[in-house]
Order: C-alpha cells, then sequence, then structure tokens
C-alpha cells in the first residue's frame, strides 16, 4: 500500500516536471529577434509636402518588404504644430525608440532623411548611442548616413539631381538649388555638391538660406555667366516652408523675388528631393549599410 501511494507519488512529481520543463527552458533567455527601421526627418507642417515622406517610404518598403517602418520627426516645432492644427501626435526619434523597444523591436536601423550631417544629425547620432545594449527592449540600433556623406554620395546626388530639372527647361536656362545651409563644419557638402554638379550641368548651381554659397554668391555666378532665365529648385526632402516662403514666396527678399529683381526671369518647382527616386536611392543605400551593421 505504502509503495503504491509512494509511486503513484513519483509518477505524479516526474509528470509535473514533464509539464514544467518547456517553461524553465525559455525562463531566461533573450526574446525573439524582431527588426525594425526608423525614418526620422527634420518634419514639416506642410501635408502637401509629405508627398515625399509617402514616397520615400515607399521606396524603403520595396527594398524592406518583411521589415516595420516607423517615422519620427526631430523638429519639435514642427511636432507640436501638427499636434494643434492636425490632431497628430508625431513622436521624435527619443520617444520613438523607446516606444519601439515596448513593441518589441530588438533591432533597429535609423535612416537619417537629412541632406548633409549638420547639428540635426549629430543629435540623432547621440541618441541613437543612448538606445544601444539597453536592458530591455532594443538591443541593436544602427544609423544611416545622410544624404550626402562622402565624395561618392556628392558624385551620385549631383546626377541624380539634374535627371529632376524641369524637361522645360532650355539647356542655357540656369537652375539654383535652395539648401538650407548650416553654421556647422558639414556646410561644406554644399559648396562640395556644387564641385560635382558642375562636372555634369555647367548651369546648375547650389545655395544655402544659412550657410555658402550664399544667394549673393549665385547671384554673382548668374550675373557672371550671363545667363537670364533661372529655375529654382529645393535641395531639401520636402518642399516646405523653407521653400514655398524663402525660396518661391511673394515677399521681397525671397529668393525669386530677389532674383527678379536683378532682371532674371524665375521658375519656381516646389518638389522636394524625397520625390525623386533617383535622390531616394541613395538614403535606401545608407539604410542597407545601417541595417547590414545590425548584424556586426
Amino acid at each position: 500500500m505504502f509503495l503504491s501511494r509512494l509511486t503513484k507519488t513519483i509518477l505524479t512529481f516526474m509528470l509535473v516536471l514533464a509539464l514544467a520543463l518547456p517553461a524553465f527552458a525559455g525562463h531566461g533567455k533573450q526574446a525573439a529577434e524582431r527588426n525594425g527601421i526608423l525614418l526620422v526627418a527634420f518634419g514639416t507642417t506642410i501635408p502637401e509636402a509629405r508627398a515625399a515622406f509617402t514616397n520615400i517610404e515607399e521606396e524603403v518598403r520595396k527594398a524592406f518588404p518583411d521589415t516595420e517602418v516607423r517615422w519620427a520627426y526631430s523638429a519639435k516645432q514642427v511636432r507640436h504644430t501638427i499636434k494643434e492644427n492636425e490632431g497628430t501626435a508625431i513622436l521624435s526619434p527619443a520617444a520613438a525608440l523607446a516606444h519601439m523597444g515596448d513593441e518589441g523591436f530588438t533591432r533597429v536601423a535609423v535612416q537619417s532623411l537629412h541632406t548633409i550631417p549638420g547639428a540635426e544629425f549629430h543629435d540623432l547620432l547621440r541618441i541613437v548611442a543612448a538606445f544601444r545594449n539597453m536592458p530591455k527592449g532594443t538591443r541593436t540600433v544602427t544609423l544611416g548616413e545622410a544624404l550626402l556623406s562622402s565624395p561618392d554620395d556628392m558624385e551620385k546626388a549631383a546626377k541624380a539631381l539634374v535627371s529632376t530639372f524641369p524637361a522645360e527647361r532650355k539647356k542655357a536656362d540656369a537652375v539654383v538649388l535652395m539648401g538650407h545651409g548650416t553654421h556647422h563644419p558639414a556646410n561644406i557638402y554644399y559648396p562640395g555638391l556644387q564641385y560635382y554638379l558642375s562636372k555634369v550641368d555647367p548651369n546648375a548651381y547650389v545655395g544655402t538660406v544659412e550657410g555658402v554659397p550664399s544667394l549673393e554668391d549665385v547671384v554673382a555666378e548668374l550675373k557672371a555667366r550671363k545667363s537670364r532665365t533661372v529655375w529654382l529648385m529645393p535641395l531639401m526632402a520636402v518642399a516646405g516652408d523653407h521653400a514655398r516662403n524663402d525660396m518661391a514666396g511673394p515677399e521681397p527678399d525671397s529668393w525669386k523675388s530677389v532674383l527678379e529683381k536683378e532682371g532674371f526671369t524665375v521658375h519656381t518647382v516646389l518638389r522636394g528631393t524625397g520625390e525623386s527616386d533617383a535622390v531616394v536611392s541613395i538614403w535606401v543605400e545608407h539604410l542597407r549599410d545601417a541595417f547590414a551593421g545590425l548584424d556586426d
């Protein structure tokens, strides 16, 4: 009788142990890897300008069909304005990475959609570094380079940008690309791009709102080449506030107004570089490098 009860007890214990082993086996192991992509742009408050972001996302999804894509805007004021005017909450890069960690993403490739690796890019670099090797959530985070980050990028971008010039533009017409510009050392990429652009199209110029080359520099070049007609295009991912006001606006200090006052016939093109598949392919190439870096 005693042996019978003992045998039953032992058998019951063995059965419970057998059922519990799978649970114990999983205890302490890391969660299954989950890859994600975070696209980070400065952002824009102009809804129609976001066609560029739509195109960028489409190209990214084509390149990474099995990977989920998230967005973040680095500009606090842009996020605030969109929340107030549209009722849409867009996350900052740090908040987006934290949220992705909560969602179970363990490896995230972040892609900067900035034109140059200036102050905004380096802020993003610090955020990405802070999210690496977190005890919970994301364990591996990499960052893809800005559009212009090497001589090879500038050469590719020059060719890609020329392919976006209006079909109706005549050969003698000048094309002026308006970049943001910065006091950051990365501003050097603008004159660097000009070097490669001149090789592809001698009548194409780069100017910046806040750096060099300035609008005055561009006007001097246009006069030296005796240009008469100028096409203005933004050298920015989106044709946002800068493009619509600083470049093409009716104010007397807009680039369009200044050039017209100087005697040029001016046409404006409100299309961001993010609307060009040729330009976006450079960002996607950087994202491929960042994605590959998740395995390092």
